[in-house]
This record gives C-alpha cells, structure tokens and sequence, in this order.
C-alpha cells in the first residue's frame, strides 16, 4: 500500500510518500515559498537505498502549481518513483484544527470539508491552507481515499477539568471555547515509542512528552492517553517559543490596546510573531541565543533563562497531575539536538526523581537513546519525532477499515 502524506502550509507544501508493506520511505520534499518568485522544490527520492535529491529554483503561483510539480517528480519517468498517480492508495492530510468533532483520523468527506472550513476561526493561520491541500489533492489523486489526521484529535481524551476555561458556561456551549491542545501526532508518536521501552504494562504507565521546536508544547499522558496539554484554543499559549509569548498575564492585551492604542491585529502579530526568544534575545533560532547566551549577552542569557523555567514548571504541574510519573521525553528540533538545552531542563530536578547522565546526554545519535543517569528514579528519552509516519499510520489503519 502505498500513502502520500502532504502537510500543507500558508506558503508550502511539505509531502512524503511511503510503501506501507515495509514502512519504507520512497519519496520525500518540501514545496517553498509559493505564491513568491523566488519558490523551490527540494525533493528526494530513494532507490535501493539511495537517496537522490534535487533542488529545483521556480516560479510556483499557487498550491495547485506546486503539487502539480510534486507529481511531475513522482511520476519522472527517469527519475520517479511510480508510474502513475494511480499506484497512490491514499492521501493522508494534516489538518490542524478538528475541534470537538474528530478523536482520530477520518476518510474526507464534503462533511468533513465543511467542518474544517467552520474551524478556520480557531486556527485562521493553519486551517485555510489544510482545506486547500485537500482540495487540490482531490484533484490530483481522483483514485485515492483522502484521509484527515488531526493535530487536535491526541488530545480529545482530556477530561473537562483539564480542557475547560473558568470562562462562563455559554463560551463554552455556544461558541467551544476550550483547550484543544496541538503538535498531537508528534506527542502520539513520541509517546507510543516511549511506551514500548517502559517495562510495565500501559495502562500503568504515567509519561510527560516534551515537543521544544519553534512551536512548543507539552503534553501529560497517563496509560497511553492525554489528560492534559500546554496549548490551549490556539497554539499561542503554553510554553515560551521562538515567536509566541506562550502564556502571559491575561490582562497584557488589553494594556497593550489601552494604554499604547495597539489594534487587535498588531496585538496578535506581536504575540504570535514577535516575542518568545525573538522578542527577548533578537533571534527564533535557538542555536543562535545559545551561541550570544554563550558568549555572555544579557538578553539571551535571560531568554534561556526564562525558556527552562517554564518547562520546569510544566514538568513539576504535569508530575503532580499524574501522580507518578515513569519518564519524560524529548522530541522536536530542539528537543532532539540541543543537548545543553535539555541539560539546563533537567538541572535540580532531582527532587522529581530526574537525574541526567551528562555524558550520555552529549552523544548524538539518530535514534530513540536513554539520557538518564541509572539511579534516576524517572527515565529520561530522546526520541526523534515522525510527524510524517504518524499521519500515514493513521491513514493506513482508516483503510483498513475501508477495506474490510
């Protein structure tokens, strides 16, 4: 069985196709910049083993040009990997927002387009651009199931304690206002991994996962499900992160229009695009606050400073909720390469049973390693996510069902 996986953004078009049989990757790439003259398409294709890639500088109009081009290269009768579009058994489609109607993967239906489109007001950045994937897949791949998976849908087994608002009843009634939580197949994935080298049974397992890129979030899972998360409505609260403030006071808005006459718009760029470690050290890039905070510049030394304080705290929250608590994970760029970064996580947290092994912390391997010291009490994992893997192992257990 063959599954292309496309994540589908304001400007590109990310996609990886896999032969399920095997869970091998056939081709992969990243469509850039549409809509801009200064687009590309960085794609890879693996023969026997053998990756191929290119790079490809032009000028992409919009979505339906760059997957056009995708399917050039899949199908490239030197290069390609399949014949033709019809060898595609499914398409599986991250969507970002599936609010309260989805718990897991579904095949898209003119009812499932409907619902995306009536969350656009949840994820206005994410969901416009989701839809159109799937639009534009329709038509490229006619023979192939379509299949939504939700970045929301980990998180639905939240209890009502944890994704409600201490917002009056009729927010949450009329308009469902809550936490829904994001980055849900990265903190599935990372967590069936993690669950899979705990020597006990699942359901008596208690895990913190921990996604650091430039979105960030955390997420409790408690005998292999989530019962709670940092983002909240939109991927805005939670954490510090490259661009997003993360959480804040909640009167800071409405300072911020009163007081400095700023719009609601400004206001949503300046949290969303122009604080978290750019707001406070000049850059998103961590490599590059690690590299002023070590060179002993102020501002970047504070951001890290208040970036570890606030995975701490989420930890210590997440471990007292949980009641015990097996082993953290983490995962995403950061989490996965910076290893003074999770070093500074873990420091004094010896009181949660959490004690690092700095040597085995600094060794960079590619895949799942234990950071742990052997007598800490809580195992501690690097476990590379698979976003991409994620979606098609949900898309192939919906044809499964299709099929039977």
């Amino acid at each position: 069985m063959k599954i292309l996986v496309i994540n589908t953004g304001s400007s590109s078009i990310k996609y990886e196709l896999f032969e399920m049989d095997g869970r091998v990757v056939l081709a992969k790439g990243l469509v850039d910049r549409i809509g801009d003259q200064n687009s590309s398409i960085t794609h890879s294709s693996y023969v026997n083993g053998q990756e191929q890639k290119s790079k490809t500088d032009l000028t992409i109009k919009n979505h339906a040009d760059g997957l056009e081009n995708v399917v050039n290269l899949l199908t490239d009768t030197e290069t390609g990997i399949i014949k033709d579009t019809s060898e595609i058994d499914a398409v599986g489609h991250r969507v970002v927002h599936g609010g309260e109607a989805y718990s897991g993967a579904v095949v898209i239906t003119e009812a499932v387009k409907t619902k995306v489109k009536e969350l656009i007001p949840l994820a206005p950045l994410h969901n416009p651009a989701n839809l159109q994937g799937i639009e534009v897949a329709e038509q490229f791949f006619p023979e192939a199931i379509q299949v939504a998976v939700f970045d929301t849908a980990f998180h639905q087994t939240m209890p009502a304690k944890s994704y409600r608002f201490p917002l009056p009843n009729e927010l949450y009634e009329k308009e469902k206002i809550r936490a829904y939580g994001f980055h849900g197949s990265s903190h599935g994935y990372v967590s069936k991994q993690v669950l899979n080298l705990l020597n006990k049974p699942v359901e008596e397992t208690s895990i913190i996962t921990i996604h650091l890129g430039n979105g960030c979030s955390m997420a409790a899972v408690k005998g292999g499900k989530c019962i709670d998360t940092s983002m909240g409505l939109s991927p805005l609260g939670g954490l510090m992160m490259g661009t997003r403030t993360g959480d804040i006071d909640p009167s800071i808005p409405f300072f911020l229009g009163t007081k400095l006459g700023m719009s609601f718009a400004e206001i949503d760029k300046m949290l969303n695009k122009e604080s978290g470690l750019k707001g406070i050290a000049g850059s998103n890039d961590m490599r590059d606050v690690m590299e002023k905070r070590a060179a002993g510049d102020a501002n970047a030394i504070l951001a890290i400073d208040m970036y570890t304080q606030r995975i701490k705290k989420y930890i210590g929250a997440y471990a007292a909720e949980l009641g015990a608590l097996d082993a953290i994970v983490f995962t995403a760029g950061i989490g996965e390469n910076s290893a003074e970064l999770r070093k500074l996580v873990c420091d004094n947290l010896e009181v949660l049973g959490i004690k690092l092994d700095e040597k085995k912390n600094a060794e960079r391997t590619g895949g799942n390693h234990a950071i742990h010291a052997n007598d800490s009490q809580v195992k501690v994992w690097v476990i590379p996510t698979n976003e991409e893997l994620e979606i098609a192992l949900q898309t192939e257990k919906v044809m499964e069902k299709e099929l039977v």
